[in-house]
């Protein structure tokens, strides 16, 4: 038996030491709702969530970017839609400038609201999305990925091609008529073509919206398993710890009676 060293209280304080830094740590996971409250406390883990949450975050920037590029393409074929009504009528008033019982006068009629038509769809041409053209030779490439893939959307352009031999027609006479209607006809060609180019655009970017959204989700679940606490069994583990300290520091308290002890042999 001695005084000046008390092994019992040494290792009944030890042991309390260590419930408490337990207690304390569930403590923290507990609050903050996260397994790793420190680096040391999963080194890896910490690396491959930061990973993970990084990934995460590009994933839900490129769902953005996927959306707007979309709104994009609805814009374009919000016009498109109008300016075929245009052209149809365009080519109706060429077939109706041809009927050899009207005049010059009812033609010039006729040639009147067909230029008007085709202003319309000059204007409609130079319309612009947020400062980028609708229409324009210019491809835009979207980004479709959390490491920065993409495809390129081809663009339209209402001022070349099919499109600019509409430029210089009139209805005032039957051969002008006539030629047109040539005109008209082949831009309702290209305009049906061009139209469905963006509606498979559309396709193609809402699929791939909606698989990033499954990439996030499971990226998320991924990251959740790493770091994030399971409450049921951290309180669990509280609870425990919770009880090894009040346990020990009642031993400890028993710990530190013992020396008294040595007191009778000395009476």
């Amino acid at each position: 038996m001695v005084i000046n060293t008390n092994t019992h209280a040494i290792a009944a304080a030890t042991n309390l030491q260590s419930s408490e830094a337990m207690l304390s740590k569930s403590l923290a996971r507990l609050s903050s709702g996260s397994k790793i409250v420190n680096p040391a406390d999963d080194a890896a883990g910490l690396a491959v969530s930061m990973r993970l949450d990084a990934q995460i975050a590009r994933l839900t920037a490129a769902k953005s970017n996927v959306g707007n590029a979309i709104s994009f393409t609805q814009t374009q074929d919000g016009y498109l839609k109008k300016i075929a009504k245009a052209l149809d009528r365009m080519s109706e008033l060429s077939i109706l400038a041809q009927d050899v019982t009207k005049s010059d006068g009812d033609r010039v009629l006729y040639d009147a609201e067909f230029q008007q038509l085709y202003d319309y769809f000059t204007s409609a041409a130079t319309k612009d999305f947020n400062g980028v053209s609708l229409f324009s030779t210019s491809a835009l490439n979207v980004t479709i990925d959390s490491e920065g893939g993409a495809f390129s959307m081809t663009g339209i352009d209402l001022a070349a091609g099919s499109y600019a031999g509409l430029a210089t027609l009139d209805v005032t006479t039957t051969v002008n008529a006539s030629a047109a209607l040539t005109a008209v006809k082949t831009a309702i060609t290209q305009l049906a073509t061009d139209r469905a180019t963006i509606g498979a655009y559309q396709s193609r970017m809402n699929f791939t919206s909606e698989q990033l959204t499954v990439s996030k989700e499971n990226l998320s679940a991924a990251s959740s398993r790493i770091q994030d606490v399971d409450v049921a069994e951290e309180s669990t583990q509280y609870a425990r710890y919770n009880i090894l300290v009040q346990s020990g520091t009642a031993m400890l308290a028993q710990a530190n009676q013992v020396p008294q002890s040595a007191l009778r042999l000395l009476q």
